[in-house]
């Protein structure tokens, strides 16, 4: 299916080649708006040919230390000058990008090119959405197109029914049990190129588009470029609801569609399950009787409206036992509103839960962090490198309210039969569209500008082995594919490093962060251990750079193969993947 969608947007509809020019339908951006923003302006951008371009601003919460951030032009922030450009934004308050997105613009059988794998979701409703570079992003942005990978495909092939308080929740941390994280790594080092996690079988159909979309949303958990969906008649029928029936396209896998691999997993095996703290997914009675201090239910992904809704109906009439702090993230403004009209807002406030806003900085946790020695319970996917909690479904969480402490929520006893509302609340208030300038608005003092292609003056660097802060002197990393997956969603603000060298880092990310300027080195294991020791590292000139380069760590030698193919060699060269603004935009 993603071999579907690129090939009918590709100058070249065979895919062959390392890297593919394709056309873009969609942007979404969400970690740095401004700096996709500013490069375009460098590129050419002028009016956006894209069929939907959107800029979440994620920050609800404004204090003095995010305000003198805006103030000094923060990346993270969003600027009036977007609404010019054909950009829509998404204001504070609608919700998270995920299931904003979800609801307001997902269309199937589309490319969409973001700056935040959280966005993953998406592919429940049928669209690809990739991960990409500021440069990246602002070469879509301007031009429409983009230089990507041709991915690979896995199969998930469902089938079965779920049990009694098993949830779509429980079925995504099963898929991280099962290894296949270990299928997408072992194709991605054959192939070098992204892998997506195609959900096929006959259950597949069965589930609803929210359903699928946390599925989807596993999909970075396991090293995958992205999760998707085939696009049917439930995904119409979701579409309708939202009031949006012509985005509709049916997408489907051809009978006989090669892949790479093919993994089945049967519903109606998968127990209640969590994720700890140190991302190994157990068996929730593993951890049956561990008090919980904090829980969160809602957040930017796991969880659907169906699940805030049966959460609410297993805590009517309980007490938040006083230990312990509950909150409620409604993941949209669409949420929201449904949770208001059913009575379930009012069932959660008498439990004793406080209503959250849905600010980007709840899901890395630097907005209500648990406290040491404490331990918080969501639903949401972990941020990589965040501090950990731990991740479980719905009715895991309701029944951890319930007691104060993790247990099977099968001892509720008598599931929960939830109706979701035909007639939704699709109003896009927070929504802001085009329009010309205003009146009398303040001019900039300072304008907007993109930053300049980092060169090459040495290549000599510190070795670090975490994420260093903005601003400082270059680097080389030596990351985990966690903190290679981190980088890559924050190569926008992180601009330190220069070199990344690890094992296992996603071909998608390489792409990402070639864009950037950045180098991925790979190495073995032996390879590794023998960096680690070292403070620098001394790589030859990057015109000597092959697809192997050999270094000198104390008296040994070792070989560092050259991540990056095609034209991601020269986007490092460069420093950037941003192109030439055309003469025709000058």
């Amino acid at each position: 299916m993603p071999q579907k969608i690129l090939a009918g947007r590709a100058a070249d509809p065979q895919l062959r080649g390392d890297l593919v020019q394709i056309k873009v339908d969609q942007v979404i951006l969400s970690r740095a708006p401004t700096r996709a923003y500013v490069e375009a302006v460098a590129a050419g951008l002028k009016k956006t040919p894209l069929e939907v371009a959107v800029a979440y601003d994620g920050v609800c919460v404004n204090d003095a230390a995010w305000n003198s951030e805006v103030a000094r032009g923060a990346w993270s922030a969003v600027v009036p000058e977007m609404l010019a450009a054909g950009i829509q934004v998404a204001r504070p308050g609608i919700g998270f990008p995920a299931p904003v997105h979800l609801e307001r613009f997902g269309s199937p059988a589309r490319l969409a090119l973001t700056d935040d794998p959280r966005l993953a979701p998406l592919g429940g409703v049928g669209m690809l959405v990739l991960v990409a570079s500021p440069g990246q992003l602002a070469q879509a942005l301007a031009q429409g197109s983009v230089w990507l990978r041709p991915p690979r495909s896995v199969q998930i092939l469902i089938s079965g029914r779920t049990r009694p308080f098993v949830c779509a929740r429980d079925v995504a941390l099963e898929l991280v049990r099962r290894g296949i994280g270990d299928v997408v790594k072992r194709i991605e080092e054959r192939h070098r190129a992204p892998v997506v996690l195609e959900f096929a079988g006959q259950s597949a159909k069965l589930l609803n588009v929210s359903e699928r979309a946390v599925l989807a949303g596993v999909a970075p958990m396991l090293g995958a470029a992205a999760g998707l969906f085939l696009s049917d008649e439930k995904t119409e029928s979701f579409l309708r609801d939202q009031r949006r029936s012509k985005a509709h396209r049916t997408l489907f896998a051809d009978q006989g569609a090669p892949c790479d691999d093919a993994v089945t997993l049967d519903l109606g095996t998968v127990d209640p399950l969590i994720c700890d703290e140190q991302g190994q997914v157990r068996s929730v009675r593993d951890l049956a009787g561990k008090p919980i201090h904090q829980a969160m239910l809602g957040g930017d992904s796991g969880t659907n409206l169906r699940d805030l809704l049966a959460a609410a109906a297993l805590l009517k009439s309980k007490r938040v036992p006083s230990r312990l702090d509950f909150l409620v993230a409604p993941p949209s403004r669409q949420a929201l509103e449904v949770l208001a009209q059913s009575g379930a807002l009012t069932d959660l406030a008498a439990t004793g839960a406080r209503i959250i806003e849905p600010d980007r900085r709840v899901s890395s946790g630097e907005l209500y962090p648990v406290g040491p020695g404490r331990t918080s319970l969501r639903t949401c996917d972990p941020e990589p490198l965040a501090p950990g909690f731990i991740v479980a479904s719905a009715e895991t969480l309701a029944y951890a309210v319930a007691t104060g402490t993790l247990g099977d929520p099968r001892a509720f006893k008598r599931p929960v039969r939830v109706t979701i509302p035909r007639v939704l609340p699709t109003d896009d208030v927070l929504v802001t569209r085009e329009r010309k300038p205003e009146a009398g608005a303040a001019k900039r003092d300072k304008p907007l500008t993109a930053p300049a292609p980092r060169g090459w003056k040495s290549t000599t660097f510190d070795l670090v082995d975490t994420l260093p802060a903005p601003g400082g002197a270059d680097v080389a990393l030596l990351a985990s594919p966690d903190a290679a997956r981190a980088l890559a969603t924050r190569v926008g603000e992180l601009d330190a490093v220069r070199v990344v060298i690890g094992a296992g880092i996603p071909s998608g990310f390489v792409n990402a962060l070639a864009g950037a300027g950045i180098a991925v080195f790979t190495v073995d294991a032996a390879g590794l251990a023998a960096l680690r020791g070292q403070r620098s590292i001394a790589l030859p000139p990057v015109a000597q750079w092959g697809d192997a380069v050999q270094i000198t760590v104390g008296k040994a030698k070792l070989t560092l193969a050259l991540a990056a193919v095609g034209l991601e060699r020269a986007w490092i060269t460069s420093g950037t993947s941003r192109p030439a603004p055309s003469p025709s935009k000058r």
